[in-house]
């Protein structure tokens, strides 16, 4: 069966053929790093994480790009807020995201950029709009991108230039010649910062937030690549905005296929600080070990809404211990070897995950497997973990994982420290005094001084 993917610009299944033979380039919009990791990251970041995995095991060679957002207003405002450079949160921030990713599982990408080191490319690419007349410069200092003189504009999230125009509740502000143009240059304002790689003929400024994508993308996939993902929630603007550049710069495709995964709700209610009801990966981590978070997700399909509960997460995690039960009553197992798809189970399991990535499906056929396993059926046992492995599940010692059915590695126990050092922040000193039990009653000691917290096993 061939690999079909859902493409959300033509708005169905297609078969999915790489633009160079046997060589897949991807590019996913990364985090913006001016606060820890939310679940809403993690949703994102393990949906693309499996389509990674699962084009690497279809025999494809995949370049992955996933960028850092390292400036924009709301880093400013939070290095304002803490009374520390911008570069020094930056750093912590991503520093926490990498323990974060690695507690979950994913593997790297093949390129992390950080906006900061591309804005000279940021530049090229507004200066090339400029020149076709689709750039312009505001009476304020700003570059704006000309949205109505891109024919098709919103396409890729089905809008109109009509229809987004209509919807605006707000008069064209001084310096755009239309409310939908959107900044492609910001121009300085008093005590934001300031970079020699960032001279401009547009005046001392930054760069908007799609323009980073696009350069970013372009520098290192070139035009046009394959794959494209993000969240539901970037379709519009900042998906139709880089097409909007992208394309307009260079006359010809950005993207082969547009992929987005579900948005996340908790207990059913979308995720907001206000309701009291936002959680970041670390605070999640505290109370449940990685592999499981990353299962808990994977059972729902990556396009689908996806519903956080502590009952369904709790339920996860007992179904993982029947898969790692079938794993350990099947005794050693020899090393991973190739997977033969022409086995029914298999071909079953390859099916389901060239069904656009169809890891609900995929997973009803490790629970068949280990049912076989726990009939004694130690070819059953083998292929369980192979298949688990396709999916970043089923690959530590069952016996370790089944022991409180967690196995604290490196970057989970950093994770633990993370969420506990936000939560005395907050001042949730109850929430930090579980962690560090939780973390003892795991075989973790902690140990805190006035240079940080260590640990050691006990």
């Amino acid at each position: 069966m061939t690999l079909r993917i859902h493409n959300t610009l033509a708005r169905r299944l297609q078969d999915f053929v790489p633009i160079e033979p046997g060589h897949v380039r991807m590019y996913v919009c990364g985090i913006t790093v001016y606060d820890l990791c939310h679940l809403g990251h993690a949703r994102m970041v393990l949906a693309f994480d499996l389509v990674l995995r699962w084009l690497r095991a279809s025999g494809l060679r995949v370049t992955y790009v996933r960028n850092i957002t390292d400036i924009d207003d709301k880093i400013i405002r939070r290095s304002v807020e803490r009374g520390i450079p911008i570069r020094q949160l930056t750093d912590e921030m991503i520093a926490a995201m990498h323990r974060d990713f690695a507690a979950l599982g994913l593997l790297p990408p093949t390129h992390e950029p950080r906006a900061t080191d591309y804005v000279p490319q940021m530049l090229d690419l507004i200066g090339r709009l400029e020149a076709r007349g689709l750039a312009y410069q505001a009476p304020g200092g700003d570059v704006n991108y000309a949205v109505r003189r891109f024919a098709g504009y919103g396409r890729l999230s089905g809008k109109s230039i009509d229809e987004l125009r209509a919807g605006e509740r707000v008069e064209a502000a001084a310096d755009k010649e239309d409310p939908l143009d959107f900044v492609l240059w910001k121009s300085s304002k008093p005590g934001e910062p300031e970079d020699a790689r960032w001279a401009s003929r547009w005046g001392s400024g930054r760069p908007g937030w799609a323009i980073e994508c696009s350069a970013m993308s372009t520098a290192l996939l070139g035009e046009p690549f394959d794959i494209h993902g993000g969240g539901m929630d970037l379709q519009f603007p900042h998906h139709d905005n880089e097409i909007a550049q992208s394309e307009g710069a260079s006359g010809t495709e950005f993207v082969r296929t547009w992929m987005h995964n579900g948005f996340l709700n908790v207990d059913d209610t979308k995720m907001s600080k206000s309701l009291g009801n936002f959680f970041t990966i670390a605070e999640v981590l505290a109370h449940v070990d990685g592999e499981t978070l990353r299962f808990f997700m994977l059972r729902t399909h990556y396009r689908s809404p996806f519903n956080f509960s502590d009952q369904v997460l709790e339920e996860s995690r007992a179904a993982l211990k029947r898969l790692y039960g079938a794993l350990a009553a099947a005794g050693d197992l020899p090393p991973a070897g190739a997977i033969d798809w022409a086995e029914p189970r298999a071909a079953a399991f390859k099916a389901a995950m060239d069904d656009d990535f169809n890891s609900p499906a995929a997973i009803a056929v490790l629970f068949e497997l280990a049912g076989g396993a726990n009939r004694g059926r130690a070819e059953d046992a083998a292929l369980l973990k192979s298949l688990g492995g396709v999916l970043g599940l089923l690959q530590q010692p069952p016996q370790a994982y089944l022991q409180g059915g967690v196995a604290l590695d490196e970057a989970q126990v950093q994770a633990r420290i993370a969420a506990r050092a936000a939560a005395k922040a907050a001042r949730d000193y109850a929430l930090a005094d579980r962690i560090r039990a939780e973390l003892a009653q795991a075989g973790v000691e902690l140990m805190d001084s006035a240079q940080g917290t260590t640990w050691v096993r006990a």
